[in-house]
């Protein structure tokens, strides 16, 4: 059968989370070797475990290398190979490191090039989506809802490319450093790109770079070490989420807020948790206030709504403050942002006003106030009208939430 599009499918959303896959003819690997059939390709154990154990259809080989790395092979037709690897089913721990260098003779010094390896290579589950996708793909080129699963096991310490050769004098090692740093930079550009695009549900894919401390380590201390990494990356989200057309008068509370609370992490345990919201909030800041496809007057209409949500927000008092006409604003608001200017300073009241309800104890007509309502009445009609609930209601049911957790 023509499975062309479904491999297509598949290979992009495994190259989406980092995962490598190489499509390959059984006789080149039997005549050459992985190596020499796809340029810079993986474990230099995969070529003798496949000739080894010579696959059969219908089943799935899977091995783990000497480096705990893992992959997966099966011959989808008589001749067509797929593998995919590697990944690892769980983060290295700072012992299982050590561990692994010392049984593989990697030297101390070169122990900073495999440390750069892992952080190339993906956290998968076999239960993750990814792994089920692939199930699915196979009973379909199989025609079959079931196959075999052979495990081969730790396959031993082979020759490997983080073992110094003689004679290199070092050039192999600095090839293999430049080539698992360009792989974690590229991953950090992509991360930048979601944040820029505003992309959170690309948080899935790339959480496995948050497990297990997956950042270059510059300093023996590993609490140190992890928030000298989250200002770094605090900094790069930031300048991306103002690439994604957010403007820096949002940026400035967020940024500093985290910044605080790098500061204040205690355990790297706190590690993950952080850098995903980080990740999610710098997200939805983007999705929030990107501005990108304004126009420079209604960019500063939003700018100057937002700046001062009790001040005097008609239309007619926002066009005197830009030398313009109020019928050419109306019209040019209401054209880019696809609701009125009255309509969007109600929004962003209300919502500011639901902001207050939950986090302060002032009183509902201190709110109002705050909110540029001077009616506490008329700003509790437009409040439920909003809501569906009084403020006084809201308050009290946040409350109650917050206890529950």
């Amino acid at each position: 059968m023509d499975y062309t599009g479904e491999l297509t499918l598949l290979r992009t959303s495994f190259k989406k989370c980092r995962l490598k896959t190489e499509l390959l003819k059984l006789g080149d690997i039997k005549r050459c070797g992985i190596g020499d059939a796809s340029e810079d390709f993986f474990s230099a154990e995969l070529p003798r475990a496949i000739i080894n154990n010579a696959p059969d259809m219908q089943t799935v080989y899977k091995l783990t290398d000497a480096f705990k790395q893992k992959y997966k092979y099966m011959l989808l037709d008589k001749d067509s190979l797929l593998i995919i690897g590697p990944y690892l089913s769980s983060p290295i721990s700072e012992s299982e490191f050590f561990e692994i260098g010392e049984r593989n003779s990697i030297s101390p010094k070169q122990q900073k090039y495999l440390r750069e390896l892992y952080y190339s290579i993906p956290v998968l589950e076999e239960s993750c989506p990814l792994f089920i996708m692939l199930d699915a793909f196979l009973e379909r080129v199989w025609k079959s809802p079931s196959f075999a699963m052979i495990d081969l096991g730790d396959t031993g310490a082979p020759p490997s490319p983080l073992v110094e050769k003689s004679g290199d004098d070092g050039f192999e090692d600095i090839l293999v450093n430049m080539k698992a740093m360009e792989q974690r930079y590229a991953f950090e550009n992509e991360l930048i790109d979601a944040v820029t695009l505003g992309q959170l549900h690309k948080e899935s894919t790339l959480f496995s770079f948050f497990s297990g401390g997956n950042f270059e380590k510059r300093i023996s201390d590993p609490v140190r070490n992890a928030k000298n990494y989250g200002i770094i990356m605090n900094t790069l989200l930031r300048k991306a989420a103002e690439r994604g057309g957010v403007h820096p008068v949002y940026l400035d509370r967020i940024s500093s807020d985290f910044a605080a609370r790098i500061e204040e992490m205690s355990a790297l345990s706190e590690n993950t948790a952080l850098m995903q919201d980080m990740f999610r909030s710098y997200c939805r800041l983007v999705r929030k206030h990107s501005m990108r496809s304004y126009s420079p007057l209604v960019q500063k209409t939003v700018l100057i709504i937002d700046s001062d949500l009790s001040a005097d927000l008609s239309l007619s008092s926002l066009a005197a403050l830009q030398d313009i006409s109020p019928g050419y604003l109306s019209a040019i608001f209401k054209k880019e942002t696809g609701k009125t200017l009255s309509e969007y300073v109600r929004e962003r009241r209300i919502r500011h006003a639901a902001h207050l309800l939950a986090t302060t104890s002032l009183q509902i007509q201190s709110v109002a106030l705050h909110c540029g309502i001077l009616d506490v009445q008329y700003f509790s009609k437009l409040f439920k009208r909003e809501m569906g609930k009084t403020p006084k209601e809201y308050r009290e049911g946040q409350k109650r939430s917050d206890e529950r957790r």
